[in-house]
């Protein structure tokens, strides 16, 4: 299996765009095609923050639910954004404000569609991906070696949050533990979730949300290859986002 695994999009989809041509991709109706047959894969968070959420909505769901050419995975934002869609009580905050914004400048018919579509997407993904046939593991947030397989609760919020304490930075951020520098498998574990500025490989991990929507880069990693290609943000570049 031949795969491309992109990092958190965050409403990025010009830079999705430019990805996709960058990694060989072909357009054929709209649709990136790879002439060698890869599979795109996204590690979650397809929303909130940047400029294009609605029409990131529509475009994965075509790709991996109407037209099965991708694979996805939900992350932290787009589990808010479902339980918004639910009707649950959600602060619309960091970051949730940009998406439900442009919801709300839809016509009511363009706002039962997207939202039909977003819960489609989300219904019928899994919490991670595990595949064995390209020795990976796509996890929003990062997955422990132990708790492959499983799906609870506590996994859950682990898969969607990472390894939290609990605790707040001052900025107001949960403090995370490198759960990575633990991690002793040999199959990949491909994340997002915490902007570094470059793609962050520890042990037989690999973190490549390089903070598109915070003016850094949209990255892919591509097995079996295993290395990694980015594409610059046009977005303004904040630096105290990044962790690493």
């Amino acid at each position: 299996m031949k795969i491309d695994i992109i990092g958190d999009v965050h409403g990025c989809l010009d830079e999705l765009y430019t990805l996709f041509s960058e990694l060989g991709y072909e357009w054929e109706e709209g649709i990136p095609v790879h002439p060698e047959g890869r599979t795109p894969a996204f590690v979650g968070d397809i929303t909130d923050r940047g400029p294009k959420s609605m029409e990131a909505i529509h475009f994965v769901h075509r790709l991996v639910v109407q037209e099965s050419k991708a694979i996805y995975v939900p992350g932290n934002h787009c589990d808010k954004l479902y339980r918004f869609f639910l009707g649950n009580p959600i602060k619309e905050a960091h970051g949730l404000e940009t998406t439900t914004a442009e919801y709300r400048n839809l016509t009511e018919e363009e706002q039962q569609d997207v939202k039909a579509k977003f819960m489609e997407l989300i219904d019928n993904s899994p919490l991670y991906h595990v595949l064995p046939e390209a020795n990976v593991v796509i996890a929003h947030a990062g997955i422990k070696g132990q708790d492959i397989g499983k799906v609870n609760k506590s996994v859950k919020t682990f898969v969607l949050y990472g390894d939290i304490t609990g605790e707040k930075l001052p900025d107001g951020r949960p403090v995370r533990r490198d759960w990575a520098q633990h991690y002793t498998g040999d199959r990949w574990i491909v994340y997002g979730h915490t902007p570094t500025k470059e793609p962050r490989f520890v042990n037989r991990t690999v973190n490549i949300d390089t903070g598109c929507v915070f003016g850094g880069a949209l990255t892919a990693f591509r097995l079996p290859e295993e290395n990694t290609v980015s594409v610059p943000s046009s977005m303004p570049y904040i630096e105290e986002k990044f962790r690493y």
